[in-house]
């Protein structure tokens, strides 16, 4: 059965919905201490994905010690550690530089499978590599890779590189640990997980998800984080990646930095420099012949 229409519209949605993150975080980690807001977002997620879950699967399944361990990792790291880095560096870095730092993802993910899932590349993958991770470094230091050697980069590119290290982490666990776990079911526990550790460090902290004294616009942009930007984003991406397969699907990913930097201009009037412009220009670059599907090798008699 050939993909339809929603299919495809689901994952452009899908991909705004992600850019518009980095706009949400911005009101919304200038009014909220990091730990607050993630645990907010993520006690407001999890509840809406063991809903939905409960609904699809009609129970919620039942895992084994190993991958009970796996989603605690999962929780640690593309929820607990990537939000907390998420939001502390929102409060000082634009949207759009933002979502063009996480762009470097795949990037990352990439390199990681090679020591930790023994994949191999090819002269094409690795040029797109060096070529995405030239466009990140240009992006992280505002087109001034000299300011990387000397320290001179701030706080908040840093926590966001910590972001893309941290999904990084998350994508490679999952690939070594959940293959008998459907994907509505690992982002369900893992959001759990997550929401569970980040509540306890915001309790220990003295910063509790509480909105007391939040203004309208931020909190509105927490549910809109929970609700779009985790739950209805999640589900929509992995029935976008049943129909048309990861790899399809996974291209449509590079929309997101396209979102942030056009969302951040319209909605808080960032003026990207043109580093940001150069930077991305390398990284879209680079993504595409990593994503490229090489042409088949073929031998004359």
């Amino acid at each position: 059965m050939l993909p339809s229409k929603t299919t495809y519209i689901r994952l452009i949605m899908t991909m705004i919905f992600w850019g518009g993150t980095f706009v949400t975080g911005r009101w919304v980690s200038a009014e909220m201490h990091p730990l607050a807001a993630a645990s907010g977002r993520f006690l407001l997620a999890a509840t809406m994905l063991l809903m939905v879950t409960w609904l699809r699967e009609k129970s919620l399944p039942r895992l084994d010690r190993r991958q009970m361990v796996a989603m605690a990792l999962l929780g640690l790291t593309g929820v607990f550690a990537y939000n907390i880095l998420f939001f502390t560096g929102l409060q000082t870095v634009e949207a759009g530089r933002g979502a063009m730092i996480i762009a470097a993802n795949p990037v990352v993910t990439a390199l990681l499978a090679i020591p930790l899932l023994g994949e191999r590349f090819s002269l094409q993958r690795s040029i797109g590599i060096a070529l995405a991770l030239a466009g990140a470094i240009t992006v992280i230091s505002h087109g001034n890779p000299m300011k990387i050697l000397q320290g001179n980069v701030g706080l908040g590119e840093l926590c966001l590189v910590g972001c893309v290290l941290s999904w990084a982490a998350y994508s490679i666990i999952g690939k070594k640990q959940l293959l008998r776990i459907s994907p509505l079911v690992a982002v369900t526990y893992s959001c759990v997980a997550g929401a569970i550790f980040l509540t306890i460090a915001a309790l220990l902290a003295g910063h509790p998800p509480v909105v007391t004294g939040v203004s309208p616009r931020a909190l509105a942009s927490l549910v809109y984080m929970a609700l779009f930007g985790t739950t209805i984003g999640f589900i929509w991406f992995y029935q976008g990646v049943h129909e048309l397969g990861a790899g399809r699907a996974s291209l449509f990913v590079n929309l997101v930095p396209v979102a942030g930097v056009s969302l951040g201009i319209l909605l808080l009037g960032e003026r990207p420099d043109s580093s940001l412009f150069i930077g991305g220009l390398l990284v879209f670059c680079g993504l595409y012949l990593i994503n490229r599907r090489e042409p088949l090798k073929t031998t004359t008699s």
